[in-house]
Order: C-alpha cells, then structure tokens, then sequence
C-alpha cells in the first residue's frame, strides 16, 4: 500500500528518491522519508504530510549516492514524524524501510527489549530493524542478518535495509508485498511499482516471496531465505513516461476516465473473431476446454473489481447458462469454502498485488482449484500464481479511485461470456455476431457521453453540499449502482447507499426526502416498467431523482429532475456504458468540494495488507 524507492549509484541518491516517491504518490500515504548514507554515517530525514514537503526538507542534500525512501499508509501507529519511514536499530547502524505487516511484531518487541533494545515508534517495522541488529550482532553480515530475521517474521513485507557498516549494498526481500529491482548502467534501483523506475531504465527483476536481492551498484544477486542462489531472465516495461503522466488533464482520475474509449479498445484488440460471433484469448487458449465444462464458476474479487464480478455473474448465467459464486476474496478464505471437481475459480485484481486477493487465490489452489486470473498489471503475483488467465490491458491507473479498470474488467468479462457462451452452444453464431458488432462500437459509445461532461458537472453543482445519496438499478446495472456509491464515498466523503432498486422499499425508503438525491440506472431494458415504478415511489416523498438511461420516453421525463441520456446498446453491455456518468458525477461533485480526487483520505492504491 505505501512506496519504496531505493538506489544506489553514481548520481545524487536523495534527488532519484523524492523524483521515485512523487511517482508513488497515487498509491496513497500520510507520511515520508529518506535514509542516506555519506560522511560514514545514515542521515534520516522524516515528515508527517506530503513529498514536497520532505523535498523542501532535503533540499540541498547532495553527497550520498546510496539511499532509500518510503511513504508511509499508517497501519500501526498514527501518522506522525515518529511512525514515519525508514526506522533504524539501536545503534543507528541499520535503516529500513517496509510494505506490509508483521504479525507477530508484539511478541518480537517483547523479547527484544527484555535483550535491551530500546523503542521510538508504536510500528510494527521498526521492531524488525531492531531484530537485524540483533542477529548482526552474532553474525557481522548484513545479508545474513536480514535473512535470520525474515525467518522469525509471520507476515508480509516488502523491505529495503541499508547499513553504514557496509555502505555499498543495499539488501531487499519481499513476502506478499510486491518490489522489483530496476537494473541501469553502473547504479541500480529497487521500488514497490514501476511507476518509480520508468524514468530510469525498462529493465527489472522482479523478486517472488521469500526472496532476497543483494544489490550493488554493479550486480543483483538472487536467493531464497535458505541462501540458495536463483536465477531469473531481466523482463522489459513495456509502457510509457507519459501513461502515468496528467497529459493536460487536471487530475488522473479525469485522465483515466476520458481514457476508457482507448482501454476499451486494448482490451478488446485482437481477441473478436467477427465471422463466427467468438472471442480468443491467448492467456486462456490453453484451457479453453476447462472453462467450457465447467460445472461452476467462482469470481473470487474486493472493491470495485468485486462489482465488475458481479456483473460478470449476471452475464455469464445469463448467456453461457453456468451457475456462477461471486466472493469477498476478504472472507473467501474464512468461511472453510466448499470447491468441487468442475469448479473453475476466476480472481480479479487491478494491481494484481492485493493481499486478500492472493491469499484467496492460494486457498483455492490448496483445495485443488484450477485458479484463473483477471488482471492489469503484467507481471503481478496474481499473474505469476494463477494457472492461465486474462491481461485487462488498461494501462498504469494512476487515480486511487478505479475507473477506467473498472470498465475494461467488464470487457474481458463480456469476452470470456462470449467465448463460453458459443462453445457451450447457448447463444447461436447469429447472437454471437451481434454481441461482436456492439461490443465494437462501444469506444464511439463512450465518446458520446464524455461530450456530456458539462451537463453532468451542472448536476453535480447542485448537489456537491449533499449529506447522502442512494444509488439504484436493477439487473445487471444493479452492481453499477454499488459502484456508483463506492465512487462518490471514495473522492467526495459524502455517504452514499446502492441497493437492487426493488429493495428500497424495504427499508432504505425510509430515508427518502427532498434533501436525499436518487440515482437511477435505468436503461430500457425488461425491467424498465418496473424501476420507472421505483422512481415514481421516490417522486412521492419529494425525493430528488437522476436518471442515467437510453429510454428518453414521456414518462421519465416527467419523473426525473435530471436525465443523462446513453447511447443504447444490447443489456450485457449496458454497464459499461451506464458507469460512466456516475464516475464523472462522482468526479465533479469531488472537485467542487475540495477533496483530493486523485488521493483520496485513507485509501491507498493497492491494497497490500489484510
């Protein structure tokens, strides 16, 4: 969830870090630092609040050629300068920097201050600086002092160590906590995301759990916490400066959303087969056969990925006709979940890092399951550990709030329903074909509701002071409605609900007044009567309503206080194209309130810890 940068080189170390860190910025933090070694000695230079300000802080600072630096998600302990990353040992020796959490970090500070060892911070993290003095103090090797720790660690971590008794390496481990290793040219680089390093070389090692990268300026050595040697090939990044840049736009989460005619379009390149009404997939070519017998799918996601898996559930049971289970991958592992021969389990992630994700990917590979995944980030653990699956192709997405993700998601499950849906033979080559052709036109689609983007930002004008507001659908573009509340509580702070709109009269209509807005997802489809009913229940009790529909017919337009009319499309895809009104809601309301739209409060990119 937070950034780490390292380096170690020729150039200005502490110039490469912050230049790393602003990089890391969109995963979300509250605190920052630096630890640099020259003159013989580790300077540690920490603030609560954002980069610029530690930039102001080391300004000047030009000596060390090897350092690290971290922002922090406060996980234990609040955010102050104390808490702040990197902490040191005892004797100012070792310096470390760390993503994830120690588990058992109590019972590891109990037994190190009954040894003598003195505390600053309530982290988990400093305790493990405190554990590497100690085993250094019977071993005098960096190297093995961090690997002896790391195997007294129940946890996750993702770590950078350096120390002032040998200045020349830096040493980095990783359990559950992604890092990889940036290789240039008499320097090398270490950090948490790519983001960090495409400014300074496209080759990288990524390391796996249990791995120890020894780093010099000149080489990186791979082990296993058993100091067995590994080797691995350098992989190439394939994307560029300007994808994690604003491009003119004002925030990223903007960018992104004006992005998704373009992702929409990557994810679909090259895998519509027009004649024959299909879809291909290289990452699934493999265990096609698989897929199409299954007996039961299982969509294993959190947050708003959860949502594009529920969509995926209406889809596929509606067309492929396959019983389909969409779980909290937070509790999947849990509740002792019963797989069955014929179970295929489907995990989705944006980031392919998230925790909760990967420990349910794991727990479904013990009982047997064959594990598929839904990802954006290539190379990501979720990629690496899950029999075959799917790049979403979106591109980095900056903004913590997912946009763009969310609708590519969508499309690679529309195009997994298609393939399984014709092998299977429950929709003909006819329907196939059709399905083809509407999910071709969806990029000219969207075009057509980012031109709305004034007309929606003078809905959000009017209701930026709101204190709450519900969300409602039906159908497939129910989980739209989820994501549309999710959207507006992540960036505006403002309360919001999405319920089936069939449920509101069970219980939240209670909260209806002319002080609550109403959102509906409304497309004509064949539930269109029945939530035009649902709108007439909140006119009733003075409720104010938006409608996000395709239908522009008299009676919505007597209902509705606002409409933002979409273009029509075939009902599978219908959420794709319906979420975009509520993401640019969500955006302008954000905006007009002051909130920090790309770095919302709390929340962090990619979820790293449980």
């Amino acid at each position: 969830m937070c950034g780490i940068v390292g380096y170690i080189g020729n150039r200005n170390a502490c110039e490469v870090l912050v230049e790393g860190l602003k990089r890391l910025e969109y995963r979300g933090y509250d605190s920052a630092g630096v630890a640099l070694f020259a003159d013989s000695h580790i300077d540690v230079i920490k603030t609560p609040g954002k980069v610029s300000r530690l930039e102001s802080m080391t300004s000047g600072v030009q000596a060390a050629r090897i350092g690290i630096g971290h922002t922090r998600w406060a996980t234990h302990g609040e955010p102050n300068t104390v808490n702040a990353h990197p902490h040191t040992d005892c004797t100012g020796n070792f310096a470390i920097i760390h993503n994830g959490i120690i588990e058992n970090y109590s019972s590891l500070k109990t037994k190190l201050t009954l040894l003598g060892h003195s505390f600053r911070s309530q982290t988990d993290t400093e305790v493990l600086a405190h554990l590497i003095e100690e085993f250094y103090s019977k071993t005098r090797s960096t190297e093995m002092a961090v690997r002896l720790a790391l195997k007294e660690v129940n946890g996750t971590f993702g770590i950078v160590v350096m120390s002032s008794s040998e200045p020349d390496v830096l040493i980095a481990a990783r359990r559950g906590s992604p890092l990889l290793i940036g290789l240039g040219d008499s320097e090398n680089l270490i950090a948490s995301d790519a983001s960090a390093l495409i400014s300074h070389t496209r080759n990288v090692l990524y390391l796996h759990d249990n791995e120890i990268a020894i780093i010099t300026r000149d080489n990186v050595s791979l082990k296993n916490l058993d100091d067995e040697a590994i080797e691995r090939e350098a992989e190439h990044l394939t994307f560029d400066l300007e994808q994690i840049e604003k491009g003119g736009f004002d925030h990223f989460m903007l960018k992104e959303i004006n992005e998704q005619p373009e992702t929409i379009k990557n994810a679909l390149r090259g895998r519509l087969i027009d004649a024959d009404g299909i879809s291909k997939m290289g990452g699934l070519r493999d265990v096609e056969d698989k897929i199409t017998n299954a007996r039961r799918f299982v969509i294993l996601a959190c947050g708003t990925s959860w949502h594009a898996a529920l969509v995926g559930k209406y889809i596929l049971e509606q067309c492929a006709n396959i019983p389909v289970e969409v779980d909290y991958a937070s509790e999947f592992r849990y509740r002792n979940p019963v797989l069955m021969d014929g179970d295929v389990v489907w995990v989705m992630s944006q980031s392919g890092e998230t925790l909760d994700t990967l420990a349910a990917l794991r727990e479904a590979k013990v009982k047997g399951a064959p594990v598929y995944g839904i990802v954006n980030v290539v190379g990501s653990t979720i990629a690496r550990e899950t029999d075959a699956g799917v790049y979403i192709h979106a591109g980095p997405e900056i903004g913590v709030a997912s946009t763009k993700a969310f609708t590519s998601q969508l499309a690679v499950l529309n195009l997994i329903n298609l393939l399984v849906s014709r092998r299977r033979r429950t929709i003909s080559a006819e329907q196939g074909r059709a399905i083809v052709e509407e999910m071709e036109r969806l990029p000219e689609k969207i075009e057509q509701i980012l031109g709305q983007r004034d007309e929606i930002e003078a809905i959000a004008e009017e209701f930026k002071d709101s204190r709450n507001f519900l969300y409602l659908g039906r159908g497939v573009n129910f989980p739209v409605a989820l994501e549309g509340a999710l959207k507006l509580k992540e960036i505006s702070y403002i309360h919001a609900e999405g319920y089936p709109a069939a449920e509101m009269k069970h219980g939240p209509i209670a909260l209806i007044d002319e002080n609550m807005p109403a959102v509906f997802v409304a497309p004509g489809d064949s539930t269109y009567d029945k939530i035009l009913s649902n709108i007439q229940e909140v006119r009733a009790r003075k409720g104010n309503v938006i409608v996000i529909s395709n239908e522009a017919d008299g009676r919505l337009k007597d209902l509705a206080k606002y409409i933002v009319q979409i273009p029509k499309t075939i009902d599978i895809l219908s959420p794709i194209l319906s979420v975009i009104p509520l993401q640019l809601l969500s955006y302008y309301i954000a905006v007009k309130r002051g909130c920090n739209v790309d770095q919302p409060r709390n929340l962090a990119k990619s979820v790293t810890v449980e």
